[in-house]
């Protein structure tokens, strides 16, 4: 795109008379998205089109609805300036069919980018638009367990049946005093041999211990469809039998949801994305959660953007690696696993104990088969 077609976008419609400048048909779709928003500041100092009205409140033109407006928006922008934009449009324009008309909620097709943008407006949802809400979110994690789920099993339930079954007792099990003791009245004086009639194992009660998956997860915009997942693996991770998971989102403030851990839909709906990032505040939080540090994974799902002290994270999890809790920080966790975060912080993170990856919910399967070995 050259200087004139971006100052063209610009400065919106009204400036093609006098710069007359070609757009192309992709920045044309680009003109348009823009217009649907931002053509309100027209309306609102009494600039009409002939023939176009818009009902006070609406985002509804004639081109374009609110759907196909947040395909559009989607599609066409970076994911950053696609939040800049949708809150743009929340903040200072009202996307009111959204939050207060649950028959347009009903007629959007149910996706992640749905789900994003109505966990974005969490708190304004409210009575037949919250239930309309709730069916979105229980259509979007259906679709997105019955993708994962029997991967995300097998990885994992394989793994974790072998540490509990093990119908030959292991060598390394055995009680050799105990075997002698329990065997001295079979001795033979004649052959002077110890006629061993049963042996005796350890039991290795700490073999059977459970691991603790702590999911700690930055709730801010950018997190939207890593929170998405997140909330969906929570759930198939309690369903298995040798794993307790604890399920944490954070901004500022920290949430614990472990009760909803078993139901990603109560999960979703407890969440509310944006606001900003206090990473340290939240792995205090979760480093209060350990009991059995050896036996614990801490997945911190962040894009690394520390609105908070980048010292006290650091230290805090500088010490949780001392006690050998095992540390995995995702810039993403999602489909795609396409990372967007702050490489010096992550870079400091690795320093001092945990492993910085992107991986797909299966790829995270993977690593905790890894772990747990």
């Amino acid at each position: 795109m050259n200087a004139a077609s971006r100052w063209r976008l610009v400065l919106g419609r009204y400036s093609q008379a006098t710069l007359n400048v070609p757009l192309s048909d992709s920045e044309s779709r680009i003109d348009r998205a823009l217009d649907f928003l931002y053509g309100r500041e027209y309306s609102g100092r009494g600039v009409r089109e002939p023939g176009t009205e818009r009902a006070p409140g609406s985002l509804d033109p004639s081109q374009l609805t609110i759907p196909s407006w947040l395909e559009e928006v989607r599609e066409l922008f970076p994911r950053d300036t696609a939040e800049i934009v949708e809150k743009h449009a929340l903040d200072r324009y009202g996307l009111t069919e959204l939050v207060t008309d649950a028959q347009t909620l009903e007629r959007l097709e149910p996706n992640t980018e749905l789900l994003r943008v109505l966990l974005t407006l969490r708190g304004q949802l409210k009575g037949p638009v919250l239930d309309a809400a709730r069916r979105v979110v229980r259509r979007v994690v259906e679709d997105i367990r019955r993708k994962i789920e029997a991967d995300v099993r097998r990885t994992l339930a394989g793994r974790l049946n072998r540490s509990r079954h093990s119908p030959m007792p292991l060598l390394q099990n055995l009680d050799a005093r105990g075997t002698i003791r329990s065997n001295l009245k079979n001795y033979d004086l004649e052959r002077k041999k110890l006629i061993i009639d049963s042996v005796r194992f350890f039991d290795r009660n700490a073999r059977r211990l459970p691991w603790t998956v702590i999911l700690c997860v930055d709730q801010s915009g950018s997190m939207a469809e890593s929170v998405i997942h997140s909330a969906v693996l929570a759930g198939i991770l309690a369903g298995l039998p040798s794993l307790r998971v604890k399920l944490i989102v954070f901004d500022t403030s920290v949430v614990d949801l472990t009760d909803h851990a078993d139901d990603p839909i109560e999960s979703l709906m407890s969440v509310q994305l944006g606001g900003g990032t206090d990473i340290a505040r939240a792995m205090r939080f979760c480093e209060q959660l350990v009991e059995v540090p050896q036996r614990t994974v801490i997945a911190l799902i962040t894009d690394f953007c520390e609105g908070g002290s980048p010292r006290d994270l650091i230290s805090t999890c500088k010490r949780l690696a001392t006690t050998r809790v095992r540390l995995l920080g995702l810039a993403a966790l999602d489909m795609e696993a396409s990372p967007v975060y702050d490489l010096a912080m992550a870079e400091r993170l690795a320093a001092v104990g945990m492993e910085i990856a992107a991986l797909t919910p299966q790829r995270l399967a993977q690593w905790l088969v890894k772990v747990i070995s």
